[in-house]
């Protein structure tokens, strides 16, 4: 019987941040100067990503806080556990014409403070929600403007089915239909809630 590994660092609890907290020995510069360096432009690709999640994490009252390491990106008050992925047509970057939207990571790897890492990839949440931004043109491109997202919502099953690490934009409507605006997020998820017996959306 494999033996429980003894763990003698355990990270002590940290308060949210609220941007004003000085950086100890640098001059006049806050968590928020940080902020600013690290994250400009909500445009990049990891930081769309973060903001999409957010967004979904905003749209169904979620309390749980975003854990890095986590099998999943966003988990409901009740233990809905909600993966996102995001993408957009323009980038940060110059194009010659806009990205052919295709979501990566489907399938991950799980983690435990015990046996690290997991050989197998899995699908490791209830429901899936794909987000893309819409706009076509940097002229009006306001990734803060959730009138700009449309999101995807499918069941774990449904995921499952398409069988792969990474989809096109193309797989997911085939497979889940028409988009939903933000404002209607949070209802289309609890309906695809797979826990629930129902699979509409």
């Amino acid at each position: 019987m494999k033996q429980p590994v003894l763990l003698s660092l355990t990270p002590r609890p940290m308060s949210p941040l609220r941007g004003d907290e000085p950086i100890i020995g640098v001059p006049d510069a806050t968590v928020v100067d940080f902020w600013r360096f690290a994250m400009p432009d909500l445009r990049m690709n990891n930081t769309r990503g973060l903001l999409a999640e957010f967004l979904v994490h905003q749209a169904v009252g979620s309390h749980e806080p975003r854990v890095e390491w986590a099998s999943h990106d966003v988990e409901t008050d009740d233990g809905l556990r909600i993966e996102v992925k995001a993408g957009a047509y323009l980038q940060a970057w110059e194009q010659r014409s806009p990205s052919q939207i295709r979501f990566s990571g489907i399938r991950a790897r799980t983690w435990s403070r015990d046996g690290g890492y997991s050989e197998a990839k899995s699908y490791n949440a209830d429901v899936y929600v794909f987000a893309v931004q819409t706009a076509r043109e940097h002229a009006v491109y306001e990734p803060l403007d959730t009138a700009q997202w449309e999101f995807y919502v499918l069941p774990r099953p449904v995921v499952a089915a398409l069988d792969s690490d990474s989809v096109s934009l193309g797989a997911v409507h085939a497979a889940g239909g028409s988009p939903v605006s933000f404002a209607a997020l949070n209802d289309c998820i609890r309906s695809t809630d797979p826990r629930t017996g129902t699979t509409g959306g």
